[in-house]
């Protein structure tokens, strides 16, 4: 498949899912976590792992082929706390989790990075049954991480500490 079939393929998966949840109510199961390894891929200039690889999604070459898991949270209302990710398989071999954060019409909006070391050492340290099994909500990864990305644009990564 072309690049450009491929972009336009993800588009209209983005629309079908925007409108499936508007008509329907609830989104569409699966949907997010494919658009949010494209968006990653193609935002952060990282290869997709081998689809045989558990619990990798992707690679990144810039650092020494880093096994990268990719996780996706639409937030549909910013409003709601308590949102949380999927669960983190830690018997799997990845070094660093992206929690790609996308808005109502499966845009991304944010790309967070956590390194496998600070995630179980939270885990491990967590007082939370959940944590301890790996589910995290949103607001501790983006604690745990740091911002790679923004749709904005305009953070400085030399001024960007949200670790304060």
């Amino acid at each position: 498949m072309s690049v450009y079939a491929e972009e336009k393929l993800i588009g209209q998966a983005r629309q079908l899912a925007a409108e499936y949840r508007r008509t329907m109510g609830k989104p569409l199961p699966g949907i997010s976590s494919e658009i949010a390894l494209h968006d990653a891929v193609r935002l952060l200039s990282l290869s997709r792992a081998d689809g045989s690889v558990g619990g990798i999604d992707a690679i990144d070459p810039e650092r020494g082929n880093k096994n990268i898991q990719i996780k996706s949270r639409t937030i549909f209302d910013e409003t709601k706390s308590g949102q949380r990710i999927g669960q983190l398989n830690v018997e799997q071999s990845w070094d660093s989790v992206l929690l790609v954060l996308m808005d109502d019409e499966y845009e991304p909006y944010e790309i967070y990075e956590a390194e496998r070391d600070e995630l179980l050492e939270y885990m491990q340290k967590s007082s939370s049954g959940r944590a301890r099994r790996g589910a995290l909500s949103v607001a501790r990864f983006k604690i745990i991480g740091h911002l790679v990305w923004a749709r904005d644009g305009g953070l400085e990564p030399e001024i960007w500490n949200n670790q304060g």
